[in-house]
Parts: structure tokens; C-alpha cells; sequence
């Protein structure tokens, strides 16, 4: 059995957890969830990082980020199935997951901006240089959305847009919609989607 250090809210997580499902493998997973602010939690000594998700195999390595994990499923299912062998479809998929991993570094980074720092002494220009890129990569994919699949690219995508929702009530959505027919119609084809939603209490 294979342990996925997470937290429920976190989009890379999701990540992981979609994909896993997506090459048949969630389960043999099981969910342990991580306090990345906790000092004396074990996954600091997982990942030096203290980032999550770490995915500790069978043989109890150590694997992180969310982008490794992804290449070794799609490793343990074969190869090719997350990640497309052939070359120019590898690399147009690894470019939108590079682009959705960065719709959500900067999502989260605004999220801890509020988060952390007392509303006197947050930094506007910061949040707008985070929110700009958001914007930029929203704007970009609008006037291309990629196909909808299964590969690591569109569970990126999927991901990134759903923490949008979770964080920022959906805002996008009105400017988007073709992102929100291409999020409607993955979230039909990928049924783990809707089974990993996080819903706040």
C-alpha cells in the first residue's frame, strides 16, 4: 500500500489523486493527511520541503512534487497514459500542466497573503503581480482550450479551475466560458473530479 501525505483543500493533491484514479491505482493508496505548519509532523523528514503531496511507495521512498508522483503512476501504469509518449503531444501536455501548476502557485500565494499578514500590511502590488498572472493564463487558454482528456495537462487544468472556485467563489467563470464548458464537460468524463471536491464546513 502506498501513503499520499495530504491535505483535502489542495490542488496538487487533488492532482495526484485524480491522476492515480485516472491509471486505475487509487487503490492502493491510502490518504494520510499531512500539517505542513507542524514542525514535529513527519513530513518534513519526508520532504525537506515541507510541501505537500509526498507519495511514500510500497518500498517506503519518499516521492514528491505532485509533478514526480504524476510521472511515476503513469510509470506504474505502463507509461504513456497520463504522459504521452510521442514527443510533440508530451510536450504540449507537460507545457498546460506547467501552466496550470502555475495558475495554482499563485492562487495559493494570494490565498496566504490574506491568510498570514494582517489586512494593514498586505502587499497590493504582489497580489496584483499573482492575480495578473492568473489572468494572463485564463486569457490564454480561453482562446485555446486544449481537448478535453485524461492526461496530466487537462487533470492540471481541472485542478486549478476548481481551486479558483473553492478560493475565489468562481470568479472567472463569467470572463471564461469556454473554460467553464471545457471544466463541465472533464468533470462528465473524469468522475474522480466531483469525487475529490473539497467542500469547506
Amino acid at each position: 500500500m502506498m501513503i499520499l501525505r495530504s491535505s483535502p483543500a489542495s490542488p496538487f493533491v487533488r492532482k495526484a489523486r485524480i491522476a492515480a484514479d485516472v491509471v486505475g491505482l487509487s487503490g492502493r493508496i491510502r490518504l494520510d493527511f499531512a500539517d505542513t505548519n507542524d514542525p514535529n509532523d513527519s513530513l518534513r523528514r519526508q520532504n525537506p520541503l515541507g510541501k505537500i503531496p509526498v507519495l511514500i511507495t510500497a518500498s517506503g521512498q519518499a516521492i514528491f512534487d505532485s509533478r514526480v508522483i504524476v510521472e511515476y503512476l503513469d510509470h506504474l501504469a505502463g507509461d504513456g497514459v497520463l504522459i504521452p509518449r510521442e514527443a510533440d503531444a508530451r510536450f504540449r501536455v507537460l507545457t498546460l500542466q506547467a501552466t496550470a501548476d502555475g495558475l495554482m502557485d499563485a492562487s495559493i500565494l494570494r490565498v496566504y497573503e490574506g491568510r498570514f499578514r494582517e489586512e494593514a500590511h498586505r502587499d497590493a502590488a504582489w497580489l496584483k503581480y499573482q492575480s495578473d498572472k492568473t489572468a494572463r493564463a485564463l486569457a490564454a487558454l480561453e482562446a485555446s482550450p486544449p481537448a478535453v482528456a485524461t492526461d496530466v495537462g487537462a487533470i492540471a487544468l481541472a485542478c486549478a479551475l476548481g481551486y479558483l472556485d473553492l478560493r475565489f467563489a468562481g470568479e472567472w467563470r463569467a470572463a471564461h466560458p469556454g473554460l467553464v464548458a471545457w471544466l463541465d464537460a472533464f468533470a462528465t468524463r473524469v468522475p474522480a473530479f466531483a469525487a475529490t471536491r473539497f467542500e469547506p464546513v
